[in-house]
């Protein structure tokens, strides 16, 4: 009986094998076949082409404000050098010697002053 429980072990070790391994189908390998490789290359290059596209517009406005600005902050300086120098001219427009200075190159005279004219001088 020894020999025949032995003998029943192995026929059930036997029937325990792994299944066999599944075959995959072999490759096609003719001219139409797709290469992934390639196909993915490219849809990143188009999505990186894409992606540059979408920040040229914004490049280009950053790059005309900046311009703007600059040019905005040259007339702002000559604007406030403007300002100061007729800030000046307001604050000593009351100076009696300032009024004394444009009183005679309109022709005036000071009080007290014997006013002299000279004919047939030529400029």
């Amino acid at each position: 009986m020894a020999a025949r429980a032995h003998a029943g072990t192995s026929t059930a070790h036997r029937a325990r094998r792994r299944p066999a391994a599944r075959r995959r189908p072999a490759a096609r390998r003719g001219a139409s076949r797709i290469r992934w490789d390639r196909v993915g290359r490219i849809a990143l290059t188009l999505v990186l082409g894409a992606v540059l596209y979408s920040y040229l517009n914004p490049a280009i406005a950053f790059v005309e404000t900046y311009r703007a600005t600059t040019a905005a902050k040259v007339e702002l300086h000559e604007l406030q050098d403007e300002n100061t120098r007729l800030h000046n001219r307001v604050q000593s427009a009351d100076d009696p010697i300032v009024l004394g200075r444009k009183a005679r190159s309109q022709g005036m005279v000071a009080p007290g002053e014997t006013p002299v004219m000279a004919h047939g001088l030529n400029p």
